[in-house]
């Protein structure tokens, strides 16, 4: 059964601490975010070990699972952005419809040692990209399709909250 597609703006996140999994992102930089990926990463595949990790909690929630692959596939939208705003003066990137790609990819019936596998590649392409990244880059700026704006800096602490916020919500 499809999920109810969460249609909120999580901006806010970038200026008041989450009241859910207690992320402040006034502590994040792009400089901390690599460390940070890596010591999530093997929360993330003891997540992956559980043997009920495929069963949803409820009609309404993704399995642990799921949300596994939306944060692999995380990893990877936001390499991509991360690299488009330091190539271009003018990023732009459409809004991602994260509902639409877990029916699309068949999250809930995907491989938990694959994904596990993929979310750990991922997660170490995007910290590689951050650890890139020079200070004066911070600044720079992109443009998502619904208007929202955020530079360097902003796009790591909004990353960073989702996989985060995600761990949280699988108990991980």
């Amino acid at each position: 059964m499809p999920i109810v597609p969460d249609e909120k703006d999580w901006t806010w996140v970038l200026s008041r601490t989450c009241p859910e999994c207690s992320f402040d992102a006034s502590t994040v930089t792009p400089s901390t975010v690599p460390g940070t990926i890596l010591s999530l990463l093997p929360r993330w595949r003891a997540v992956l070990r559980r043997p009920d990790v495929a069963e949803r909690p409820d009609d309404s929630t993704w399995s642990a699972l799921e949300y596994a692959c939306h944060v692999r596939d995380v990893f990877t939208l936001f390499d991509q952005r991360l690299n488009l705003m330091l190539a271009s003066d003018d990023a732009r990137f459409e809004d991602w419809d994260q509902d639409r790609t877990a029916v699309e990819k068949d999250y809930a019936n995907a491989d938990p040692a694959v994904v596990s596998a993929e979310l750990t590649a991922e997660g170490h392409q995007a910290a590689e990209s951050f650890a890139a990244v020079r200070e004066e880059d911070w600044p720079r700026k992109g443009l998502r399709s619904n208007g929202s704006e955020f530079t360097v800096l902003t796009l790591s602490r909004y990353f960073l909250h989702d996989v985060v916020h995600h761990l949280h919500d699988v108990d991980g």
